[in-house]
């Protein structure tokens, strides 16, 4: 068993097992309760079928999650977590016992009628959204992603993946200035894994902390993983030339260490990126739209035939697109919507619940009567 420290060493020692994992002194410190009660801290690289593969300081270990699955989504533990388990010979199987308060998570909703949440990865620094060059660029879905992520606690970054696809220098360079308009203060990278462009810069975000790479199928989330981690880790399909779809060709999110440093997290391509309580996300999207509502004469403006409006006066002169303006609103209505749905869904589990307690309450009454009768 591992019995050394569970703090990062000094210069003069050697580093922490965990520390390729992004282990550092503040996830020691939260850790040391657990370390207390003989428990092994571990990263969760990746979740399947009620188990999970946790890297410990004994290797990689394979756990059950019984513990931790509690009914609420957002709180199953997930890759990226770090977690509690169970020391060599505490029994067969091993359990994750707990895991620590997350940093930043990424939650989005599910297709379910229930408005439930589903948590896509924990503890993030670095969100790269991969858009593929092979088909014609959706700026919606791109401002959606970025929603998801600003939400999360993470800093995005876009990459214009297959950028060998659009040889012309000019050509290129207006895709990039179409995507930094709705990514204002947001690095947009082109990147190109067969000729190497853009590669050093990718490597650059992806060696500080951990990185997320979030985008449909067939964007070339797998090979750039690859490419990253400099060896065929990631099963990779061809996309249909038709319309530059691929298959799913990662099925689960995977934690992988990078041998230059920093972790990354390739997740499968999301069909669906419904927004979970993302209107933060929403407004550092738009983050123009909400400098200029803060200019127009009422405060409750909606930006339609209000006098004084300084959003409406944006769209007359060309410095805010009308197509951004109606994104903003359909993002913000999808939000609230679900907002709504899910305040509904508690109040009606909660009055179940009270309904249900009501009838054990009076169930126990009258067997307690009968008894004395």
């Amino acid at each position: 068993m591992f019995h050394a420290s569970l703090h990062p060493s000094s210069s003069s020692a050697a580093p922490h097992p965990l520390a390729a994992y992004g282990w550092d002194e503040e996830w020691a410190a939260a850790f040391a309760p657990y370390a207390a009660q003989g428990l092994l801290p571990g990263r969760v690289v990746r979740v399947d079928r009620g188990q999970c593969d946790v890297m410990t300081p004994e290797g990689l270990v394979r756990a059950d999650t019984a513990f931790v699955t509690p009914h609420d989504p957002l709180r199953v533990i997930c890759t990226g977590d770090w977690a509690a388990v169970d020391p060599d010979g505490a029994g067969d199987p091993r359990y994750v016992r707990d895991y620590l308060p997350r940093r930043t998570a990424f939650t989005r909703s599910t297709s379910s009628k229930r408005s439930e949440g589903q948590i896509l990865a924990a503890n993030v620094d670095h969100a790269l959204i991969v858009v593929s060059l092979a088909v014609e660029l959706d700026l919606g879905r791109i401002e959606r992603f970025l929603a998801l992520a600003w939400e999360s606690g993470a800093q995005p970054a876009v990459v214009l993946s297959k950028a060998d696809l659009v040889p012309d220098p000019v050509g290129l360079s207006y895709l990039v200035e179409d995507v930094e308009t709705v990514a204002p203060g947001i690095e947009v990278l082109p990147v190109s894994s067969h000729t190497g462009d853009g590669v050093e810069a990718l490597r650059a975000i992806a060696t500080g902390g951990t990185t997320v790479l979030l985008g449909v199928s067939g964007a070339g989330k797998s090979t750039l993983a690859n490419t990253l981690l400099g060896a065929d880790a990631m099963d990779v399909q061809a996309t249909r030339d038709a319309d530059g779809k691929g298959r799913h060709t990662t099925t689960t999110r995977n934690l992988l260490a990078l041998p230059a440093g920093g972790v990354l997290i390739d997740t499968p391509g999301l069909r669906g990126v419904g927004l979970w309580d993302a209107e933060s996300g929403v407004g550092q999207v738009f983050s123009e739209i909400d400098e200029l509502a803060a200019s127009c004469r009422f405060h409750d403006c909606a930006h339609e035939t209000e006098p004084g409006c300084a959003v409406a006066a944006a769209i007359d002169d060309g410095t805010l697109p009308e197509r951004r303006l109606d994104s903003y609103r359909k993002l913000l209505r999808e939000n609230q919507r679900l907002a709504a749905k899910t305040d509904a869904r508690m109040r009606a589990e909660r009055l179940k619940g009270w309904k249900q307690r009501g009838a054990e309450g009076r169930a126990a009454m009258e067997m307690k009567q009968g008894r004395f009768r």
